[in-house]
């Protein structure tokens, strides 16, 4: 902050300053208006990979938050970990996907759409192997929607499905890539604030 030769703050800063206060208290009430309306939806489910040499799903466990922008029109943020096995369990793949997505809602059970999300994913080599662990991060999109069913006033069910598009991942293994494209439904209980 720029003072003056009396040690007072010059208009400019404090302009600054007045507009800066007044943004962050625009922004702390706009997300007063999003939380007052949002729900917090624990949930659990499975995935399956698209291109893996097992048929087998596994569980996975998520977080999300979601608030209503328009009447129509849903936002989300989510976070959850899942895991997989490939090349005849001598790979673990672990990731944990942060995402955010967009919700059309035409009538209020039903919703579709789509976002993008950041996937932080770790190759855990069997010990056997000569290989270290590798972790990346990487930019992925999904598609997406599901069904939201009231049970109360302030509870209700939240079942949803996605495909997770990912681009390619490299490996120490042969053929030294995979599709890491997958699937996923997810059960969760939305709790309304």
């Amino acid at each position: 902050m720029k003072t003056t030769l009396t040690g007072v703050p010059s208009m400019r800063a404090l302009d600054r300053a007045l507009i800066g206060a007044a943004l962050l208290m625009g922004m702390l009430l706009l997300a007063a208006q999003v939380v007052r309306a949002g729900e917090i939806i624990p949930s659990i489910g499975i995935t399956k990979t698209v291109d893996s040499d097992g048929d087998e799903a596994k569980v996975f466990g998520g977080l999300a938050f979601r608030g209503n922008l328009l009447p129509f029109l849903k936002t989300e943020i989510g976070a959850a970990y899942r895991s997989e096995s490939r090349f005849n369990d001598n790979l673990k793949v672990r990731m944990w996907p942060v995402t955010a997505s967009l919700w059309l809602a035409p009538v209020p059970v039903l919703y579709a759409g789509g976002g993008v999300g950041w996937y932080h994913t770790t190759l855990d080599y069997d010990d056997s192997l000569p290989f270290s662990d590798e972790t990346s991060q990487k930019f992925g999109v999904h598609l997406g929607g599901g069904f939201a069913v009231p049970l109360a006033p302030m509870v209700g069910l939240d079942l949803n499905g996605r495909y997770i598009f990912l681009e390619q991942e490299t490996s120490q293994l042969p053929p030294n890539e995979f599709d890491p494209d997958y699937w996923s439904t997810s059960l969760g209980l939305a709790i309304k604030f």
